[in-house]
């Protein structure tokens, strides 16, 4: 069982890693660890290099997506809880960018495949629920609706934000038809 001052040190360095990377991938670790407020051996001792940091951001910010969905499905109508999903989703990949500055090429496969397996499960759990109230196309995939929030982002990056709009004509798309 992990100590609870070890836990608090590990999520203070995550939430400040996640910070500096977006802010730009050129803080070194030791900044990471003055700003946490930990010595560089519990950083280290944490995560023993810097992808393994980034990594763990990224598998930490999939983790708090994936867990959201209950949460969604519960206060939401299945359409708009899938809206404010990918919303949240289109906002953490957006935030995301300037940390895979930080991965290798190596790095970017493994985060891929550690994310891929739990995003497309919450995916089909909001379609699914769509599904069955009668919303959303017998017929949505979960991979295609990935697939279409990559250009979501990538559309959110440029000098007008359009990912808005876009995403009202994605999820028109998925509309059961009546």
């Amino acid at each position: 069982m992990v100590r609870s001052d070890a836990r608090e040190n590990r999520a203070r360095i995550l939430e400040v890693a996640r910070e500096a990377f977006v802010g730009g991938s050129d803080v070194s670790m030791n900044q990471i660890a003055q700003r946490a407020g930990v010595g560089p051996g519990t950083l280290y001792r944490n995560f023993p290099t810097r992808e393994a940091l980034v990594l763990a951001i990224y598998q930490d910010e999939v983790e708090r997506l994936v867990g959201s969905v209950p949460v969604l499905l519960a206060e939401l109508a299945p359409l708009e809880a899938l809206r404010q999903w990918t919303v949240d989703l289109v906002a953490a990949m957006r935030k995301k960018h300037g940390l895979g500055d930080a991965l290798s090429p190596g790095g970017h496969q493994a985060i891929t495949e550690q994310t891929y397996g739990p995003v497309i499960a919450a995916i089909t759990r909001l379609l699914d629920a769509g599904k069955a109230d009668g919303t959303i196309r017998a017929d949505a995939d979960p991979r295609d609706f990935l697939q279409l929030t990559g250009a979501l982002w990538r559309a959110a990056m440029g000098p007008e934000d359009r990912s808005a709009s876009m995403l009202a004509l994605i999820l028109d798309g998925l509309g059961a038809r009546r």
